[in-house]
């Protein structure tokens, strides 16, 4: 047994030695602004021997900091002590639902040295908590910017994330089923128990748990969004039935279509101008540091966006065997790029928003920030702005300061929304915070 141990330690030890040697080697050569925006320079693949690691260990913000806001805008605290939030969703009556949630248990995790390593890695990305599993309504009943109404609105739940309110029903997305549950205007609480309308891709591996929910304008059509179950489909095709697509499910029957495919793991979705779909995809991994950006991209019915043969178009992944030459020259080019490794995750409209003009058209990002880029991506939270429907220029920072002048991560942004005072809500999962950016007085 103590042979046995230590042969498990050594080899552990080796493995997350060569991980951050691996960290430390490769190092981007392009500019984040060179790999972003509607043209990004695609320089060739860059494989090591082992993945770039570079983690900003998470460490929560010391008392009374705040991210930094942009010009012309103040931001603060909505709510705080929160466990671990992700998702939100505005009610017409202004509440504010939050999906305080994180990865299903994995019955898998550490019976292998490498679930350990990706354990402890998760750990110190800030992500290494149980989930709550419940849906939190937060009030802000006199409008002045706190909320201080807070009560559990749905408990239980199966890692909850997207959520969508058609009528008189509450659709939930948990990481393998969507579930609706009755809601009146003004509910606090409910109990009474949910109906399956579908079963989503889950099981013992759910790589991309997090299944997001958007309704269409008539409310009879819900858009889910369903992440692959691995990088480029390493474990063969077969695990993948169903996921890196974007489902749309008829919310009176349950049935279901894939209504656009090969976006690797595709989370915030966001009506734009004309009733366009939009969404932001977190692409591949493991190519370097410059490789591949993640997008935002308008989204049509019956496309395929590459993965896992091609990125960004026709650029194609010879990681992946067999290939599909005659699949690749369908794939869509997406619209815009958001630079490689940013985890863009929140999405939103600018729709109703009352920040400065420079705001007004346009989407609002959450990017959750990189773990295997040198030097950091992401973390903040930036605006895309739109012409004519379609983006224009590169990304406006909108909330920046998460990470702290040493590189670690103080907060990372997830979810993000327009409240019903036109002000930005962000979801900060590592300082358990609702932030709320607002116009200057």
């Amino acid at each position: 047994m103590k042979t046995h141990f230590a042969g498990h330690l050594s080899a552990v030890m080796v493995m997350v030695g060569a991980l951050t040697i691996a960290g430390c080697g490769e190092v981007a050569t392009l500019t984040l602004a060179q790999g972003t925006g509607a043209t990004p320079v695609l320089p060739p693949p860059n494989r090591t021997l082992l993945p770039t690691v570079n983690i900003a260990r998470a460490t929560g913000w010391p008392t009374g900091a705040t991210p930094l806001a942009a010009t012309g805008t103040r931001v603060a605290a909505f709510a705080t002590g929160m466990d671990h939030p992700r998702w939100m969703l505005v009610l017409p009556n202004g509440d504010v639902l939050v999906a305080e949630t994180n990865a299903p248990a994995n019955p898998d995790s550490g019976k292998s040295i490498r679930s350990w390593v990706a354990g402890l890695v998760m750990k110190r990305a800030g992500a290494g908590v149980p989930s709550a599993n419940r849906i939190t309504l937060l009030r802000d009943a006199d409008a002045d910017g706190v909320a201080e109404v807070r009560s559990v609105l749905l408990a239980g739940l199966h890692s909850p994330f997207g959520m969508a309110l058609i009528g008189d029903r509450l659709f939930v997305a948990n990481a393998d089923t969507v579930l609706s549950f009755p809601y009146r205007t003004g509910d606090t609480a409910i109990t009474a128990a949910g109906t399956k309308l579908l079963d989503l891709p889950g099981g013992p591996i759910n790589h991309h748990w997090t299944k997001n929910l958007l309704a269409s304008a008539d409310g009879s059509t819900l858009y889910v969004s369903v992440g692959s179950n691995s990088n480029v489909a390493e474990s063969g095709m077969e695990v993948e039935s169903g996921r890196a697509a974007i489902w749309g499910v008829n919310v009176q029957t349950g049935a279901h279509r894939i209504y656009a495919s090969g976006l690797r793991n595709p989370v915030g979705m966001a009506w734009g101008a004309g009733g366009t779909l939009w969404t932001v995809v977190n692409e591949r991994d493991e190519l370097g540091s410059d490789l591949v950006p993640d997008y935002l991209t308008s989204v049509r019915d019956g496309a395929f966006y590459g993965w896992p043969y091609s990125y960004y178009g026709q650029h194609v992944d010879t990681r992946v065997q067999p290939a599909q030459p005659a699949l690749v020259a369908t794939a869509v080019v997406p619209d815009y790029a958001l630079g490689p490794h940013t985890a863009s995750l929140g999405l939103t409209s600018s729709s109703g928003n009352r920040l400065p003009a420079n705001f007004s058209e346009g989407l609002f990002i959450g990017q959750h920030g990189s773990w295997n880029r040198k030097p950091h991506s992401g973390y903040k939270v930036v605006f895309v702005p739109f012409r004519d429907g379609k983006p224009s220029g590169l990304p406006v920072d909108v909330l920046t300061g998460f990470l702290s002048p040493a590189g670690e991560a103080q907060g990372r942004p997830v979810g993000v929304a327009v409240d019903k005072q036109g002000a930005l809500l962000v979801a900060d999962d590592v300082g358990n915070v609702i932030w709320r950016v607002s116009a200057q007085p």
